[in-house]
């Protein structure tokens, strides 16, 4: 485990020392609209020198921290399960280190790679999943592997009962549907988080989001935006909560940048991963 030359922000541990680790996954080979989510990673890691280490979110500092910044993983074009398995194995050797780990995508697809992982080392393992998108069709234009299947790929790893996904508005009607049956859907916005947040105390969590939950108008630099979404500040309120959980690891996908050429989506990334981090550091 080499250190990366250009880290987010104090992310400066060494591997050996560090409680948790952030990896970048550049893999947008699936995305159904507009693509250019595979720059997501050294983006967020460029504009991080934008934001400053304390946050006055929840009085904390990232240079108190220790977190090592991987890099990020080299992934081929073209082979999907190839993409896959690659973050499978890197993230099953940072949760066999136990490390906690954060993952910039890229598309929501490269979740996947890591939730094979993490169901391997945790047998009551929940996801908790913020997102404009259902992401449960069983597949997109004949493909079973896309950033549209997602979670419905991770139900077929986890069953019933043990999705939690909010901030959902868009989707086909038998997502909805099978929503209903399968997983425990919150659509349009993040009112009902803190109870989710009570009943899953003292389990292990992955928390995945997707960056389009924002509304189109704080976060327009993504591949499939969508009106309608939370605010900065719903989403803020929220994340503050994810240090009473015991999140094993987590994901932020979706940031496309050139679509944003003001980077302010870019800044609102970089923001949002340092809370992150922030808040999974124990």
């Amino acid at each position: 485990m080499d250190k990366n030359t250009q880290t987010f922000l104090a992310c400066t541990a060494e591997y050996e020392v560090s409680d948790v680790v952030l990896f970048g996954a550049p893999f947008d080979g699936t995305t159904s609209f507009r693509p250019g989510a595979r720059f997501g990673p050294s983006a967020i890691r460029c504009e991080s020198i934008g934001i400053e280490t304390y946050s006055p979110y929840c009085d904390r500092d990232l240079t108190d921290c220790r977190i090592f910044d991987g890099g990020d993983l080299q992934l081929p074009f073209g082979n999907t399960q190839k993409v896959l398995e690659l973050i499978k194995r890197y993230t099953a050797k940072l949760l066999g280190d136990q490390k906690r780990f954060v993952m910039l995508g890229g598309e929501h697809l490269v979740t996947l790679g890591a939730l094979r992982a993490a169901t391997e080392h945790y047998r009551d393992l929940h996801i908790i999943h913020f997102d404009a998108h259902a992401d449960l069709r069983t597949d997109y234009l004949g493909e079973e592997l896309s950033h549209s299947t997602v979670i419905y790929q991770a139900w077929k790893l986890l069953g019933d009962g043990k999705i939690h996904q909010f901030g959902i508005r868009s989707g086909e009607k038998y997502e909805f549907e099978f929503a209903e049956e399968h997983t425990i859907m919150h659509k349009f916005d993040l009112g009902t988080f803190s109870k989710t947040v009570g009943q899953l105390k003292g389990k292990p969590v992955y928390f995945t989001l997707d960056l389009d939950v924002l509304d189109s108008s704080v976060f327009c630099g993504t591949g499939t935006p969508e009106a309608g979404g939370v605010t900065f500040k719903e989403l803020m309120d929220a994340l503050l909560e994810l240090h009473k959980l015991d999140i094993i690891g987590c994901d932020i996908n979706e940031l496309s940048p050139h679509y944003d050429q003001s980077a302010g989506s870019t800044a609102v990334a970089c923001k949002i991963t340092r809370e992150i981090l922030l808040q999974i550091t124990k």
